[in-house]
């Protein structure tokens, strides 16, 4: 029992010595008295639980807001295509020239390295596995 039910309780034990005191008539009148100190404590019970969620979802919109943004938009996806290829050619030549086949290979791991990290940014769950087969 923690010190609010302690103090309900002693409330209760209050009500009930004044209605043995004043009797019968004041019964109405002493437990109108005794459900709105209920209703006090279940109102600010109530009170201090949506002032405490109401924190937490400003927290996680706080901290959601911070975090980078996914723009996910065909236009900056179609865009970053583009100039990969068109940037993967001079590359290809220049690395295939100056150290033939490993340098070709670099030259494109390069590329797909970086075609990579910009789908991985765009789509933050794209390389999270999807768990066990048969959970599906």
């Amino acid at each position: 029992m923690d010190a609010r039910d302690a103090e309900l309780k002693r409330e209760l034990d209050a009500t009930l010595r004044a209605r043995r005191e004043l009797g019968e008539d004041y019964d109405s009148a002493l437990v109108e008295s005794f459900l709105e100190k209920v209703d006090q404590r279940i109102d600010g019970a109530v009170e201090r639980r949506v002032r405490r969620q109401f924190a937490e979802q400003q927290m996680v919109s706080a901290r959601d807001s911070r975090g980078p943004r996914a723009t996910d938009t065909f236009g900056e996806r179609f865009g970053f295509g583009i100039v990969s290829l068109v940037l993967a050619v001079p590359l290809s030549a220049i690395g295939g020239g100056v150290a033939d086949l490993p340098g070709l290979l670099a030259a494109w791991a390069g590329i797909v390295g970086v075609n990579v990290v910009q789908a991985a940014r765009t789509n933050p769950g794209l390389f999270r596995g999807r768990g066990p087969r048969g959970t599906d």
